[in-house]
């Protein structure tokens, strides 16, 4: 259902952990993802720990879907002195191409614990259907 846009992004994330840069606005790092199917909806979950809603973009255009969110250092005075910083910083994004057979119409959005969890319906015309076999009724009002 999902197609990866870019082959070598996963290559460009571990070299950004190894090397410890942040994302940027032009050049944003990657954020991990799960993405299966529950019944009629795909289900994508982002981990984004220590990231605001308000610091979440998503964007859907035709199949393209785009989540950036951007994780900013806590405000500090001018007395603490930092001693570690692991956590990673800055922008991340992550671009899906959505196969048609989704609703991208009734998209959901959700957000706890530092997991954005978007489910997608199964559109209609992608569902399983039975197609009924008319019988000698209807064959003779198409003929005649």
């Amino acid at each position: 259902m999902l197609m990866r846009t870019d082959p070598f992004r996963e290559m460009d994330r571990i070299v950004q952990q190894l090397s410890g840069t942040s994302g940027t606005w032009s050049k944003p790092s990657v954020m991990p993802m799960d993405a299966y199917r529950e019944g009629d909806a795909y289900v994508i979950a982002f981990d984004l720990p220590g990231v605001s809603t308000e610091a979440i973009d998503i964007d859907v255009e035709r199949n393209m879907l785009t989540v950036k969110a951007e994780r900013r250092p806590a405000t500090k005075s001018d007395t603490v002195q930092m001693e570690l910083s692991e956590r990673p910083l800055g922008v991340f994004s992550r671009q899906l191409v959505l196969a048609d057979t989704l609703d991208t119409e009734r998209i959901q959005a959700d957000y706890e614990a530092g997991v954005l969890t978007l489910r997608i319906p199964i559109a209609e015309r992608a569902k399983p259907r039975k197609i009924s076999i008319g019988g000698e009724a209807d064959r003779k009002q198409i003929s005649g």
